[in-house]
């Protein structure tokens, strides 16, 4: 099975690379970048898109891939609702389009947040921008699309991109909120079998993705 990951600099973007690369199931990983990454591995090739927003000439490289993990992305903070909405749903759309022109039996999972809004009326500027990406994203011709919302991540050990807030939290968080505390190792398992196999929802929250994680762990 061979899947693209995108937003590989960020922390979750980063966290899914490598717990993809230590999967067995996954054969081949293309890290699609605006620079280029030190990260080197016999699964790991990557591509250099300076705009993901033009992807054409970039199309065969593409092709050929069972999923996709979408996980570029910005914060909001300090960002006016235009220029947001220009990285977070139009790139997003952009890079999308052409995936799935290229690879139509594509399963494709966004990195969307926990309170995105999908009636794309709240208040809250870039939880309307994500409900927005969710809902288009849903209109493509993909296999599948899913987005998802995990909360704290247990950050890798192995990892360079984490803030030092996460690297204090990681001793706390997973005692005080088990149920809002994902691994990547959970969140990765449930990915796969989810790209695998299918689900019944489309937004799969962090309840959606530990019970998943639970049934492989148990065989199920």
């Amino acid at each position: 099975m061979k899947i693209i990951v995108t937003g590989a600099t960020g922390m979750i973007g980063e966290g899914i690379l490598m717990a993809a690369l230590d999967h067995p199931n996954i054969t081949g990983v293309l890290m699609v970048n605006r620079r280029v990454s030190p990260l080197k591995h016999p699964k790991l090739s990557e591509l250099i898109v300076k705009d993901f927003t033009q992807l054409t000439t970039h199309s065969a490289q593409l092709a050929g891939y069972d999923g996709c993990f979408y996980c570029a992305g910005i914060s909001s903070f300090g960002m006016g609702e235009q220029q947001y909405n220009h990285i977070t749903f139009y790139t997003t759309i952009m890079f999308a389009k052409e995936l799935a022109r290229v690879n139509p039996d594509m399963v494709f999972f966004y990195l969307s947040g926990v309170y995105a809004d999908s009636s794309e009326k709240g208040k809250i500027m870039w939880a309307r921008i994500k409900g927005k990406t969710e809902n288009a994203l849903n209109n493509l011709p993909f296999k599948a699309v899913y987005s998802f919302r995990p909360g704290f991540i247990m950050p890798l050990k192995t990892q360079k991109n984490v803030r030092l807030i996460y690297k204090g939290l990681r001793l706390i968080y997973p005692i005080i909120f088990p149920n809002k505390t994902l691994t990547y190792e959970e969140m990765l398992t449930a990915l796969i079998r989810i790209l695998i196999r299918g689900y019944h929802k489309s937004i799969l929250e962090i309840k959606d993705l530990k019970l998943v994680a639970k049934q492989v762990e148990m065989g199920e």
